[in-house]
């Protein structure tokens, strides 16, 4: 069945001179048109994945480009300009915004201004739109997750213990200030940890893995970062935190485990001015 807002993989019924005609189903064949087409020609019959949305005249169109959000995620989107039905949001493809209408802004949106929104198909027209209501779209209460499980996290707001995430498009989570050793504003996305599943089922979160598989990591990547840098880094264990985590991306705590672990082993020695590994 033909998704809307989502990736498709769809069969090419004809080729004409502005583009392909793409088996729809029930929707019938909807145009796969020559700018949003690969490079290489399709033959009829052959299979390509697209992705499906209305153009300005709400017609399906498929398209090979990236969008910034597809249907059922949240994105941080800019609005492009405000119309007589709501906010135009730039989600990455050509000919049309997308929308957020009135009712589902929780403040009144600007030009120029960003806003985290999740994406939907309206049941009644089957167009896209957007909406900024994320609290009941979210659940508090994680099922399937477990301590050191890799996620996917997008920056929403900040607190007074730390940041609010969205985790894996699916839950809240907590990433605490004490946590963070990088710079993060509201929107980025990465990858980080569960640090802690709390009874509750809450998510405490983390940017590194914990323990002793976070030390052994460094530890491989410090070797790696000394052999590119012909056996030397100006870093001790006196270096300031920022020092560490800017060339290492690691806090001080874990860059001393992985130091102590090294040496233990004898594969650095220990100078004033750094550390040199010992072939």
């Amino acid at each position: 069945m033909l998704k809307i807002g989502r990736y498709n993989k769809m069969q090419v019924v004809k080729a004409v001179d502005f583009g392909y005609y793409l088996d729809g189903g029930p929707y019938g064949e909807i145009l796969l048109p020559n700018s949003q087409a690969p490079e290489q020609d399709l033959e009829d019959g052959s299979d390509i994945e697209v992705f499906i949305y209305t153009d300005t005249e709400d017609r399906l169109i498929a398209t090979t480009l990236t969008p910034k959000i597809t249907v059922g995620k949240f994105a941080y989107l800019e609005v492009r300009q405000n119309g007589p039905n709501g906010a135009y949001m730039d989600w990455g493809l050509e000919g049309k915004d997308l929308l957020v209408p009135f009712r589902e802004q929780t403040i009144k949106m600007k030009e120029g201004q960003s806003y985290i929104v999740y994406a939907y198909v309206d049941e009644q027209s089957d167009r896209l739109a957007a909406t900024a209501r994320l609290s009941n779209l979210l659940e508090e209460k994680s099922e399937g997750l477990e301590e050191g499980d890799v996620v996917d996290l997008l920056a929403v707001t900040t607190t007074d213990l730390g940041w609010k995430m969205i985790v894996n498009d699916e839950y809240w989570g907590m990433l605490f200030f004490s946590d963070v050793f990088q710079p993060i504003k509201r929107g980025d996305r990465f990858n980080g940890y569960i640090k802690q599943v709390r009874e509750d089922q809450k998510l405490d979160l983390s940017l590194q893995k914990s323990g002793y598989e976070q030390v052994t990591d460094t530890a491989d990547w410090l070797v790696t970062v000394l052999k590119n840098n012909d056996g030397f880094l100006p870093l001790t264990d006196k270096s300031p935190p920022a020092a560490i985590y800017e060339r290492l991306a690691v806090s001080k705590k874990v860059f001393k485990k992985a130091i102590g672990n090294l040496y233990k082993k004898r594969v650095i020695s220990l100078e004033p001015d750094g550390i040199r590994w010992v072939e």
